[in-house]
């Protein structure tokens, strides 16, 4: 009997260990992937509209400086040529005529080459793009609008002669879960860890353009004068004001110069 019951605790264990292996070996069932894929995607397109706003946030902001300061700061770069100039007079001539007598060597010198591409394999890549995923081929209008984006990306590389990037569209095709073919669950599951992987990268992408988007100068400043207008201060006016003054200046030396 001792046997036995040892017999059966070995087998109780043997049992749970074998369950824990299982657990973390079979892969998720596919309504678990399902409802994973589209918690990923509600998530992709909540990043896609906080890019989109951001995007238009800044274009706003840089449409009201370049109406409201950088103007002023044309102007003032005008002045700021004619009193250089003014002040240099012949010197400035003789030293631009040296200059431009030493340009074009070195230019020519420094010029970058253009590159050497392989007609015929740039033209092979393309054709091989074309053949597997040209959007007649889709079966849905999902793989239809994301076969037209990759071919209007290869039409693009194949004018440039980017074998490299054309390279990179079959690749790209060849992990999609659109490439996945079958009916059965294996392919199901195949096509749903594809788009999870898929939609994880396009998260990734998102989130490096917001924030190289909120690394730029542009956006930075434009936190400034943000941050600013809730204390009930408008830098932008700041601007305006300091500019409209420099200009004063800079216009009344150049008269005195000229008189």
């Amino acid at each position: 009997m001792a046997s036995v019951s040892g017999l059966s605790s070995q087998t109780r264990t043997f049992s749970a260990v074998s369950d824990l292996v299982r657990s973390s070996d079979v892969p998720d069932d596919l309504d678990a992937l399902a409802t994973r894929a589209r918690a990923l995607d509600a998530e992709v397109r909540a990043r896609l509209a906080d890019v989109e706003d951001a995007r238009t946030a800044l274009e706003a902001f840089r449409l009201r400086y370049k109406q409201e300061v950088g103007r002023l700061h044309e102007e003032l770069d005008r002045l700021e040529l004619a009193i250089a100039e003014a002040e240099l007079g012949e010197l400035s001539r003789k030293l631009d005529d040296a200059g431009a007598d030493a340009t074009p060597s070195s230019a020519a010198e420094n010029a970058p080459r253009p590159a050497r591409f392989t007609s015929d394999a740039v033209r092979k890549l393309f054709r091989d793009v074309a053949k597997i995923i040209h959007p007649d081929l889709a079966q849905d209008p999902h793989a239809r609008d994301r076969r037209t984006a990759l071919m209007i990306e290869a039409n693009r590389a194949y004018a440039r002669g980017d074998e490299a990037q054309l390279r990179w569209i079959l690749d790209t095709w060849a992990r999609s879960p659109e490439a996945v073919q079958g009916s059965d669950d294996d392919a199901a599951r195949e096509r749903l860890e594809r788009r999870l992987a898929q939609l994880g990268e396009q998260l990734e992408r998102l989130d490096l353009e917001l924030a190289d988007l909120k690394a730029t100068p542009l956006w930075e400043l434009k936190t400034m004068v943000d941050r600013e207008a809730i204390r009930g201060r408008d830098l932008v006016a700041d601007m305006v004001r300091r500019l409209q003054r420099d200009i004063m200046v800079a216009t009344n030396r150049l008269e005195a110069m000229k008189s």
